[in-house]
């Protein structure tokens, strides 16, 4: 069965083929996060990726000549309405986007049967990149347990021995998600580490978790924040004096309008990332073409200009990469999931293409396979220098030789938990 909307009831790749008919409409549906606690970050993320779907169907008109419905359901990051967005819009598409770890969770299971591809950017269960067992799920182009890693490989294993490092964390599945490659580093080089986990109702008053932090004085502090949670935890650090330069944040916790909110007095905090604004690229210039000039976009200047909107036009490239990948695999933009899973765990994206895409230094290179479904792309160190977020490190990669065990013990104990678990042998 071929996924399009109801428009779309013709022949794709008509054009193409000669016959005269061509497919309307690719249903690649979001689950959106524009209301609620965590809005704040939800909101330029989903307008970045919004905006690129939007620029394809203006530009080129579409991907393959098929342009993308990218219609948005809204969860307000609510694992009950994730599932029901899910369960609503599965029938049609291609591809679901949870954003949620707690949403991917609920609806990993039934990716087996169901069959069409999760696509989690950055976040949800981090043994999915085992293509091998998580046949339909993707967490490219890096995972928690990535991110984990090179927050750690910055710090530097010499200044972590013997040292006590809280752990500062939504206490959501979200939160407790790098904590198995956490506790492993912890045992490994000889540093304390220190859950201080945040509740949902706790997350814009943060005075009990700072107080321990206090009490506790921690060489750093590992931030695994979202939403509200963090300008809640950036504003306590200030207020308790904590020294910025000691407090990194995972890539969901460096977003610009929090950090806005204390300013000068924030400079020196840190957040690893996959992605980079760069406002001088091609791509933006078409960006503003083709989205901005026509009145199409729900951004502003100000948004356009920092880290969570960029992030969110490289998770839209992602997609549409996979898209193409599986047209030109398949022989035909009418493309299936299980096409679009195909194109998902062949992506190549090199420096040679993103610079056709006008997207050098938005993201690393990274590179995905049937058994590697992350491709590990690595990240850069940010920084807040007072007004933005500045990149200080090189190119870091995550320790594969210690996060690919763990990836392959944690994914066979899923896959014996919810036997009968069909496993690829990826040939």
């Amino acid at each position: 069965m071929r996924h399009f909307t109801r428009l779309a009831a013709l022949a794709a790749f008509g054009a193409v083929l000669g016959t005269g008919t061509v497919a309307q409409e690719l249903y690649a549906p979001n689950l959106a996060y524009r209301t609620g606690p965590f809005a704040a970050t939800g909101i330029p993320l989903m307008n970045g990726q919004r905006d690129y779907m939007t620029m394809l169907n203006a530009r080129d008109g579409g991907i393959g000549g098929v342009a993308i419905n990218f219609e948005e359901c809204e969860t307000g990051y609510s694992t009950e309405k994730g599932v029901e967005c899910y369960e609503k819009t599965k029938g049609q598409a291609i591809v679901t986007q949870p954003w949620s770890t707690g949403i991917t969770l609920q609806v990993l299971p039934k990716s087996n049967v169901d069959q069409i591809p999760i696509l989690a950017p950055g976040y949800g269960f981090s043994p999915m990149a085992d293509g091998k067992v998580f046949q339909w799920a993707f967490n490219t182009p890096a995972s928690y347990w990535d991110a984990a890693s090179m927050m750690l490989e910055y710090i530097g294993e010499e200044n972590l021995k013997g040292k006590k490092v809280a752990f500062l964390h939504l206490d959501h599945p979200f939160g407790k998600e790098p904590l198995p490659l956490m506790e492993k580093k912890a045992a490994d080089i000889g540093f304390e580490l220190l859950p201080i986990p945040v509740g949902l109702k706790e997350m814009q008053n943060q005075s009990a978790q700072w107080l321990q932090i206090r009490r506790e004085r921690p060489d750093y502090v590992i931030m695994w924040g979202w939403g509200a949670m963090n300008a809640g935890a950036i504003t306590e650090a200030v207020k308790t004096r904590f020294p910025m330069d000691k407090m990194i944040g995972v890539w969901w916790a460096g977003h610009d309008a929090d950090l806005k909110i204390v300013g000068e007095d924030g400079k020196g905090y840190k957040s690893i990332s996959f992605s980079y604004p760069v406002l001088d690229a091609p791509l933006m210039a078409d960006i503003q073409k083709y989205v901005v000039d026509e009145g199409k976009t729900l951004s502003n200047e100000e948004e356009m200009q920092g880290v969570f909107y960029s992030r969110g036009l490289v998770i839209s490239m992602i997609l549409a990469e996979g898209i193409k990948v599986a047209q030109e695999h398949a022989g035909t933009a009418e493309i299936s999931p299980s096409d679009l899973r195909w194109g998902l765990e062949n992506l190549n994206i090199t420096e040679a293409r993103l610079a056709e895409l006008g997207m050098t230094g938005m993201v690393p290179p990274f590179q995905t396979t049937c058994a590697n479904h992350t491709g590990h792309s690595g990240g850069w160190m940010l920084e807040w220098d007072g007004e933005k977020f500045q990149k200080v490190s090189d190119l870091l990669q995550a320790e594969a030789e210690v996060i690919a065990p763990l990836e392959a013990q944690m994914a066979a104990e899923y896959a014996a938990a919810n036997e009968p678990w069909p496993v690829s042998a990826c040939n």
